[in-house]
């Protein structure tokens, strides 16, 4: 089985790019990010003629997440328990962020929009804390009644777990994505049981997931390593390989996103 994850920034946009990569790399699921639309405003005719089905959870024209498979989509979530609503005070809502989805009739898999944080000092990054917290709980949930469940916490976690994840540490001093709360909370999904599969095979320095648009961050090799599969552990021996799709960054209307595909023997 050979999954993926993206952040697409826009899936309207980019549908063409999109049926382009599953069909260049044989891709069975994807976790998509930010896919910018709710489910009626996609045409998915071309999806469906390549021999993919999506789920797709978008509210307006922010965030979003789906999956796009061609191995089956069944017991689709849109919700993830204890999870806090934005704004935090009264009025709040969901947020499309997380959605998950039985791949392959083996495999749940997650496509998760990690909160930004904004800054440090914005009611956003207490948001993105717990909104780790609440997908930490999910996870510990999920194995303390089943340790056998298969599952994968596919997404833009919109944090760099360490100073190799970026190209400068100096130039992010003082900004989000590498405080230690924001590790300490990547770590507490980790240390309920989901591991990094593929950090192993692409450990850095410069193995980044992430560009921004401005300042020639591309080109100059100045990155972020924030998109990860996190697997549990009848995940974790059945990875056979995994690459980031680096040449998915170039060329004219691409997203600032790399995608990262994993393949599992299961």
């Amino acid at each position: 089985m050979r999954i993926a994850t993206w952040n697409i920034n826009s899936l309207r946009a980019r549908m063409d790019r999109l049926i382009a990569f599953l069909e260049r790399h044989e891709i069975d699921a994807v976790a998509l990010q930010e896919i910018k639309a709710k489910p009626s405003q996609l045409d998915l005719a071309a999806l469906n003629a390549a021999g993919y089905e999506l789920a797709a959870h978008g509210l307006n024209q922010w965030n979003g997440v789906a999956i796009a498979s061609r191995i089956g989509l069944d017991d689709v979530h849109t919700e993830l328990a204890a999870v806090p609503t934005w704004p935090e005070e009264e009025g709040g809502v969901v947020e499309a962020r997380a959605l998950s989805a039985v791949v392959g009739g083996k495999l749940r898999l997650w496509s998760l929009y990690i909160p930004n944080g904004r800054e440090i000092d914005h009611p956003h990054y207490a948001y993105k804390l717990r909104w780790f917290d609440a997908l930490r709980a999910e996870g510990a949930r999920v194995l303390a009644e089943d340790p056998q469940a298969a599952m994968v916490l596919a997404g833009d976690f919109n944090v760099a777990p360490e100073d190799d994840d970026v190209w400068s540490m100096e130039a992010f001093e003082g900004s989000t994505h590498v405080t230690e709360p924001e590790r300490a909370a990547f770590r507490a999904v980790v240390d309920a049981g989901f591991a990094d599969l593929v950090r192993p095979d692409h450990p850095g320095p410069g193995v980044y997931t992430y560009w921004d648009y401005t300042k020639l961050r591309f080109p100059k090799k100045e990155g972020m390593r924030i998109d990860f599969l996190l697997g549990s552990p009848a995940v974790q021996s059945r990875v056979t390989g995994s690459f980031i799709d680096r040449e998915e960054r170039k060329g004219k209307g691409a997203s600032d996103h790399a995608p990262v595909v994993l393949d599992l023997d299961l």
